[in-house]
């Protein structure tokens, strides 16, 4: 990332191993989604999701503002940021963001329909049983995570 030092973990000199986001991105609760609007509008709104096989899900509602932006435009990003105790007197918590970047899509496989509700259910104790919502899968293209110390910490990910 030109001017902020951000190292690509693909040109082997990242500072933070892909097992840091992607435990990251499987713990967080609420996740903020950017979508765009036909106008080009952007749409950021929280929801839940589960990280599974390296990839993000969520479900929202078929008629939702997000919804309709992602079926005209299926590019997205989804952050979250995890705060974590620290054991030093310097500063109370550490707070990690990922932010991820990718195409949604929509998702019928009733394995992985599964998989989400299961994972879903477990997260957030949330029943599942009668769930018929859609389920998008964002499959990351590119990945940022950053910890408290931005300039030290910052590390970019990048997929095919």
């Amino acid at each position: 990332m030109p001017g902020y030092g951000i190292v690509d973990a693909k040109s082997g000199g990242g500072l933070f191993p892909w097992r840091w986001a992607s435990d990251r991105a499987s713990q967080g609760r609420t996740y903020w989604l950017a979508t765009s609007r036909a106008d080009a509008r952007p749409h950021v709104m929280p929801v839940w999701g589960v990280w599974i096989d390296n990839t993000f899900f969520f479900s929202t509602g078929d008629q939702s503002q997000k919804a309709r932006n992602l079926a005209m435009n299926p590019r997205c990003s989804v952050a979250v940021e995890i705060d974590f105790p620290k054991l030093s007197k310097k500063k109370d918590r550490i707070k990690d963001a990922v932010i991820i970047e990718g195409i949604a899509e929509l998702t019928d496989d009733p394995r992985l329909r599964r998989r989400f509700c299961k994972a879903y259910e477990q997260k957030y104790e949330w029943d599942m049983e009668n769930f018929r919502e859609p389920i998008y899968r964002v499959k990351p293209s590119k990945v940022f995570g950053f910890s408290d110390e931005f300039s030290q910490t910052a590390t970019r990910w990048t997929f095919d």
